[in-house]
């Protein structure tokens, strides 16, 4: 039999806290969790996520029951929490950049998959947050995190919304672009037709009798039969024309809808 792989170990060996949490943390972070034991937090986070990682990175802060806090990577202290939540901060900082800078609709939703992550890390962690504050409502430095990542949470939903809105107007715009584009085109295809409806009855008598301006009419001294010959061509064009313009046809053209 092959050896057992040893379990990997998420929270730093030193640590001397309750083996409870060891237990209850599998191979990988899981979700964003709050744990208690013995007077011992625990708090699992992520890290911020990017728009193409299919895995979370988790962050875990202890705080022991003398009110001490410890972090995996980011240092001791309650500033480790804080920079975490700084990190959030920046990539909606970064974020609204760009949300200022998009135009059109491929950037708009290149921006919404950047956002989309962000916006649930950050809910989740607002609710992980504000479940330690219940459980330690002695700590003041967990109140003020929980008050900033409501904060990053608020400013991560309203980017959202204001980007999603602003790809919706971006494809409108694009659609009725087209539309117009459509409409343009229909009206000079619709304006040839028109033209080849006029001279078409008089290209067929000219096919039909081998007609020619110079030619086809010299056993005749009279402009006579020239003279029909071009007036009923002509007469039938209009005719002709007439029954594709005629009222009740098909309406060329595309209209804004009301």
């Amino acid at each position: 039999m092959s050896p057992t792989k040893p379990k990997r170990q998420l929270l730093p060996p030193m640590w001397q806290l309750p083996e409870e949490f060891r237990h209850r943390l599998g191979s990988t972070a899981g979700r964003q969790r709050a744990m208690l034991a013995d007077g011992h937090l625990l708090l699992v986070l992520h890290v911020v996520p990017g728009a193409d990682d299919t895995t979370r990175t988790g962050r875990f802060f202890w705080r022991e029951t003398s009110g001490t806090w410890h972090s995996s990577d980011s240092g001791a202290g309650p500033a480790a929490l804080h920079k975490h939540l700084d990190q959030y901060a920046a990539a909606l900082d970064a974020s609204e950049q760009l949300e200022t800078e998009a135009l059109h609709a491929d950037q708009y939703l290149q921006l919404l998959e950047r956002l989309s992550p962000l916006l649930r890390a950050s809910r989740n962690m607002l609710q992980v947050l504000e479940e330690a504050r219940k459980e330690v409502p002695q700590d003041r430095d967990l109140i003020e995190c929980r008050d900033r990542a409501y904060e990053i949470s608020r400013t991560a939903e309203l980017l959202y919304g204001d980007a999603k809105n602003a790809m919706d107007v971006a494809v409108v715009r694009r659609a009725e672009q087209q539309a117009e584009a459509s409409d343009r085109m229909a009206r000079a295809s619709h304006r040839l037709n028109v033209l080849l409806a006029m001279f078409f009855p008089i290209a067929t008598l000219a096919a039909m009798f081998s007609t020619v301006f110079t030619e086809g009419w010299r056993l005749s001294d009279s402009p006579v039969p020239f003279v029909m010959f071009v007036g009923v061509g002509l007469v039938s064009g209009l005719l002709l024309t007439l029954f594709i313009t005629r009222p009740g046809g098909p309406e060329i053209g595309w209209k804004r809808p009301r």
